[in-house]
């Protein structure tokens, strides 16, 4: 079986966080050709599922970066948390280093998930951030921390470095960037590459070729056990630099010029239309 593990933000979506016409045709002739696609994402599943063009899609969904993995059934198959005490920590050091923090749990994303945050300003967010009461997150009962997100304003990116020299190595935690100014942290057990080995033993199926496609450094982990790796045109170089193939940008309908003209998996829409 042939396994295609795409990203969302930057890679299936364009940058009006919309699916288009061309990549929603390609997939469906994946999906007849026997493909197994799955959406392999750091978003939340509320996130995810609350995209028009997801919504009748019957793929597994991988989300926050391998934390929680659903069936096509959209039954929880796996997840895995941060431990309380670690979180503990983590907070204290990211408090202190001065970046907004994001906290993802099984009651929802604190105050915030990413998307909504993206055409915010910096004084909305100035606000939203230092407004929160983040005791409020560890008065919940059975509470479950499956990611937090380091975030910081795009003229402060040096605070991205001190997070990642601060924390690297302190902790049995996984870090990785989806874009710039974050660094986004989950479990250990949590990483895109490992979640896609994990949904292929889960589900007792055996995957002979992996297509992984990304932008971020979040994908980097689908990178390494995929058969062949796809960037999209708008990602940093440094991810370029570790794909088999770089493609269009998002917002060139990167993925299906890939999956119809550099990879040939499914037919040119020119033969399409000939036929």
């Amino acid at each position: 079986m042939k396994c295609v593990s795409i990203d969302l933000d930057g890679t299936l979506l364009n940058s009006q966080h919309q699916i288009s016409k061309e990549n929603i045709s390609a997939l469906n002739e994946l999906q007849k050709k026997g493909y197994e696609i799955i959406l392999n994402t750091g978003r939340a599943y509320k996130d995810i599922v609350n995209i028009k063009e997801i919504q009748n899609m019957d793929v597994p969904i991988i989300c926050l970066n391998g934390s929680v993995l659903y069936s096509k059934t959209k039954n929880l198959l796996f997840e895995t948390s941060i431990p309380i005490s670690t979180y503990k920590k983590i907070f204290y050091t990211l408090q202190k280093i001065g970046v907004y923090v994001l906290v993802y749990t099984n009651y929802g994303g604190f105050p915030s998930t990413l998307p909504p945050l993206h055409h915010k300003s910096n004084e909305e967010l100035d606000t939203l951030f230092g407004e929160f009461n983040y005791d409020e997150i560890l008065n919940k009962e059975n509470l479950k921390i499956y990611k937090l997100i380091a975030l910081v304003q795009n003229d402060r990116l040096e605070k991205i470095e001190e997070v990642n020299k601060r924390l690297t190595n302190k902790f049995d935690i996984a870090m990785a960037s989806s874009f710039p100014n974050n660094v986004e942290i989950t479990s250990n057990d949590a990483q895109k590459g490992q979640a896609l080995l994990r949904y292929q033993h889960i589900m007792n199926l055996s995957f002979d070729e992996i297509i992984a496609f990304g932008d971020g450094g979040n994908d980097l982990a689908q990178f390494e056990v995929a058969t062949t790796s796809i960037a999209m045109g708008n990602a940093p170089l440094n991810i370029k630099e570790k794909a088999t193939i770089v493609t269009k940008t998002n917002d060139e309908d990167g993925f299906a010029y890939a999956v119809r003209n550099l990879l040939q998996l499914v037919q040119t829409q020119e033969s399409s239309s000939a036929i």
